[in-house]
Parts: C-alpha cells; structure tokens; sequence
C-alpha cells in the first residue's frame, strides 16, 4: 500500500511540476541527476542517526533552480533513497519534508541570489527542526492514542538529539560546501539555457524556410 501511494504522489509531483508554469526540457536531467545524487548519499550515512545530507542538496537545487525544480528534486530524493532503505507510511512524509525543503529554499533564492555560507548554514539549521517537526507530526498521528499535545510534545522530545544532529550536519556541509555547490549547479543550469533572437524586419517563416533550404 505504501509503494502505491508513494508512486501516486511521485506521478503528481511530476505532472504538476511539468505543467505548472514553463519548464525547460533540458532542466529535467539536471533535477533527475540532482535527486539521485540526494539519494545515494543518504544511503550509506543511514546507520547514523540524524545526518541527513539529502537536505544539503535539495536545498541546493531549489536555490539555484527555484522553488518548483526545489519540490521536485525533494520528493524525489525521499522516494529513490526509500528504494533502498525501504518504502512505508513514511515515505509520503518524508517526499512532503524534502520538498519542502526544496521550495523555500527557491523563495529565498529569488531574495539572496549569491547567499553566503552563514545565510545557508542557518536556514539548513532551522529545516534540521523543521524537518524532524514534520516527520514528529507523523508518527504522533499514527503511534500515539489519544492524540494530545501532551502527546506530542513527548514525541518532540523523544527525537529532539536526532534532530540537532541533522542540524548541525546541515550547517557543517553549508559552511563547508554550500557557495561552491551552488556554484556548480548554477553552472551546469547556464550551459542548459536556451535564448532566442528576434530579428526586426525579417519573416520567421521565411527565414526558417531560408536554412531548410539552405
């Protein structure tokens, strides 16, 4: 049941994602690369508690490539990493977290093209809390009986180190390789852009017909 509505939620995130606004087909390999990447390196850092370095990167990629190309790559990267660590109830949440990790870090992209490393430390140090709010949320709604704040409250508490861990992973990779990633994904998403020219005075017909020709 889990892998169903996981993959109904991967669907969705792709057609909205190509259908809202323009979407530049080249960008989807960038996004697909970047989701990949986001997953595997979570893979082998899952026996330690709470480094997530998934986050790093989906925050990177909603930076440099805004909020909706951000969404993508989070849930994405959720879903491929499960593939590997396993897909259950959690898995919907997790895509939800990521992703949006992905579209606020487009939003402040908008704001602070060229951030630096202290900027990126402290909003991946807030999404560490953030995250692990979202993923609390999930487990009071499902394992506590009556839900109470009391309740969850306790489940907060109960993962407030694996928490910090995961934020103080994120600060230490911002510090460390937050300008520099972004750099290279900006890079990467320039050699991708297409730009057209418009000359005055001359048929686009015709010219097109000029090079058919020709």
């Amino acid at each position: 049941m889990a892998w169903l509505i996981a993959l109904a939620i991967v669907a969705v995130v792709l057609v909205s994602g190509l259908a809202w606004g323009r979407m530049a087909v080249k960008e989807i390999p960038v996004m697909a690369s970047l989701a990949a990447l986001a997953a595997v390196t979570r893979v082998p850092l899952a026996a330690l508690p709470g480094v997530q370095p998934t986050t790093f990167f989906v925050a990177a990629a909603g930076w440099v490539m805004g909020g909706r190309a951000g969404f993508i790559v989070g849930s994405l990267a959720a879903f491929l990493s499960n593939l590997f660590l396993g897909q259950g109830p959690w898995t919907p949440w997790q895509m939800l977290a990521w992703g949006l990790v992905g579209l606020s870090a487009g939003w402040l992209g908008r704001l602070y093209r060229e951030p630096d490393r202290f900027l990126l430390a402290i909003f991946l140090g807030l999404w560490g809390y953030l995250f692990g709010a979202i993923m609390d949320v999930w487990h009071w709604l499902t394992f506590i009986f009556p839900l109470t704040w009391t309740g969850f409250l306790a489940t907060w508490a109960a993962g407030f180190w694996f928490d910090t861990a995961h934020a103080a992973g994120n600060i230490v990779l911002a510090l460390a390789f937050g300008p520099g990633c972004l750099a290279i994904i900006r890079r990467f998403q320039e050699r991708l852009r297409v730009t057209y020219e418009v000359r005055e005075g001359v048929d686009f017909g015709e010219q097109v017909e000029g090079e058919r020709r020709d």
